[in-house]
């Protein structure tokens, strides 16, 4: 079967931006607001276990120090009453402004209204399913590729891999909407291309450490050698798969091949370069994502408009893994000298 538009797109951006290679034009604003000097800011995040969001938060605390900012980071530790507690805690604290990291604003909001009352400018990282500027629950700006590229894209690279004999299984967490849309559209594109959906899970993210291991052998019992390709809404899901399949002799030649769409955590990356039980992620520019984060609460601080910048997405290979080090998508772009230069530091 021929590979899809979109993968093939991407597979090409991947290894334009990889780590290492070339370094490609810069896509991102150019222009903006000085730096606001002296500003304490908190991120808020869902779950600092999941790849994705550490990633993020790693790229923000660096950028704060570059645009000499003060973060204070606070865990929500994978419950929906630890992220209340969070955002409480940092409405308490009365910063600048606040980043919003990984979960649904509908979610929390409640709780963020009080934020918005109190005239504390936000921004966020994957709060919903709408992406840029003006995004819902009083948020200024949503950061986050397009969920749906990259849902179609592993949909594309499994149809590929695997051809109309293929038989898939799509983990994901109705606790997100962005979770759903980005499952449905899995499900919706292998369908299209005739491939098999044979079963669509619905289990926490925060809970795959103790819910994966058994759904794993439950569902190779359930379908053996049709379950061809396990695909994921999230990196997270198949930490906890692989050591399943091996403590049941089941090597990654023999089992489902896993593929995410989405963050392209380290611990990903490192399956997927030792052939460890994961095949490929559809991966975001984290550490990128985080600068954006640090550039748009400073729009929003000094009210002017957010950049309408999308950051773009890569399929990582353990073939292009060969040709890079590290274990991060971190594309060769000059952003942080990008930003630096808006901000004038």
């Amino acid at each position: 079967m021929p590979i899809g538009k979109l993968t093939a797109a991407l597979l090409a951006t991947s290894l334009l931006t990889a780590p290492g290679l070339a370094e490609v034009p810069w896509d991102g604003p150019t222009t903006g607001p000085s730096a606001a000097a002296g500003k304490s800011i908190v991120v808020v995040a869902a779950d600092l276990k999941n790849g994705g969001i550490l990633g993020v938060t790693t790229g923000v605390e660096e950028a704060a120090d570059t645009i000499g900012w003060e973060v204070r980071v606070l865990d929500g530790a994978g419950s929906i009453q630890g992220r209340t507690a969070a955002i409480g805690q940092a409405l308490a604290l009365q910063p600048d402004g606040v980043i919003i990291n990984g979960f649904d604003a509908v979610e929390q909001q409640a709780a963020l209204e009080g934020v918005v009352e109190a005239g504390i400018p936000m921004v966020a990282w994957h709060s919903g399913p709408k992406i840029g500027c003006d995004a819902p629950g009083g948020i200024f700006v949503n950061v986050s590729t397009d969920a749906m590229t990259v849902s179609e894209v592993a949909a594309e690279w499994a149809m590929a891999d695997g051809g109309t004999g293929m038989g898939a299984v799509i983990f994901t967490d109705s606790t997100y909407q962005i979770a759903i849309d980005k499952a449905d559209r899995i499900k919706e594109t292998i369908e299209a291309m005739g491939g098999t959906v044979l079963e669509y899970v619905d289990t926490p993210i925060a809970d795959t450490s103790t819910r994966m291991g058994p759904l794993t052998i439950s569902l190779v019992q359930k379908y053996g050698s049709d379950w061809t390709h396990a695909l994921a809404i999230n990196d997270l899901y198949f930490d906890f798969m692989g050591p399943a399949l091996a403590s049941s002799g089941i090597s990654q030649e023999v089992g489902p091949k896993a593929g995410s769409a989405g963050d392209g955590s380290e611990a990903a990356f490192q399956r997927i370069r030792t052939g460890s039980y994961q095949t490929i992620t559809v991966a975001e520019p984290l550490n990128l994502q985080g600068w954006q984060l640090i550039d748009e609460l400073n729009r929003a601080i000094q009210g002017a408009p957010c950049s309408g910048y999308v950051t773009s997405p890569a399929l990582v290979t353990e073939a292009g893994l060969a040709k890079i080090e590290g274990n991060q998508f971190d594309p060769d772009t000059p952003y942080r000298a990008a930003y630096s230069a808006i901000w004038q530091q």
